[in-house]
């Protein structure tokens, strides 16, 4: 789905809504870009955004043009944009990779401005007694937290608001991560066989994902 066609509803997607906020000509850091998908469809989105994007490994050629990219680690390594500059930062599903949040969530309380918010998604814990997908989303689609080989433990929106506070940020809004137009589609796509596209609805009507915003004091 292109996301310009979600311009004038982004509150049918949750992502979409957080980032449609972003000030008129703002910087957008996506930590953790990894194929560079969802970034692609911010900019479908918000094509007035100046983008920037860290991830260990990533593509950035399948990025959006004209974004900043910076192959770094979150567990080890700082990174290099100056304090202050950036307006909105997107973590999604890579927390739950991390042992240790103090870096991330440091970095993410230095690098924003005044007021500037940041949006992290997460599996619900409720992911580790999801049953695994079966048939053709069988090893591509993670339903059980565990069908992610690198996931390292599960992050909870109460464990998560502790430390953003720890780092010097104010918790906003949290909750439950829901494309509302994929999770329409389970009304029909659970008759369907398996399959990735059953399987990501099936996410989106059951509240996989939690998210948690949290906002740099002004």
């Amino acid at each position: 789905m292109n996301w310009r066609h979600l311009r004038a509803f982004p509150w049918l997607d949750t992502r979409a809504r957080f980032v449609a906020g972003t000030p008129s000509g703002g910087a957008l850091l996506d930590i953790g870009s990894w194929d560079g998908g969802t970034l692609g469809h911010f900019a479908e989105l918000r094509p007035d955004l100046r983008y920037f994007a860290t991830d260990i490994e990533g593509q950035p050629e399948r990025y959006p043009a004209g974004c900043k990219f910076h192959r770094g680690d979150l567990r080890v390594d700082p990174l290099p944009w100056p304090d202050g500059t950036i307006d909105r930062i997107t973590c999604m599903h890579l927390v739950e990779h991390l042992g240790d949040l103090t870096l991330l969530l440091r970095e993410t309380a230095r690098l924003l401005k005044p007021g500037g918010q940041a949006y992290f998604e997460t599996p619900h814990p409720k992911s580790m007694i999801f049953s695994s997908p079966r048939g053709e989303a069988a090893g591509r689609c993670t339903v059980n937290f565990f069908d992610d080989p690198q996931h390292v433990r599960p992050v909870t929106l109460g464990s998560l608001a502790g430390q953003a506070r720890a780092a010097g940020l104010e918790v906003g809004p949290m909750g439950t991560s829901r494309n509302w137009l994929f999770a329409a589609a389970w009304l029909v796509c659970w008759l369907l066989p398996p399959s990735h596209q059953k399987y990501t609805a099936y996410l989106h009507w059951t509240g996989w994902s939690v998210y948690l915003v949290a906002k740099r004091p002004a």
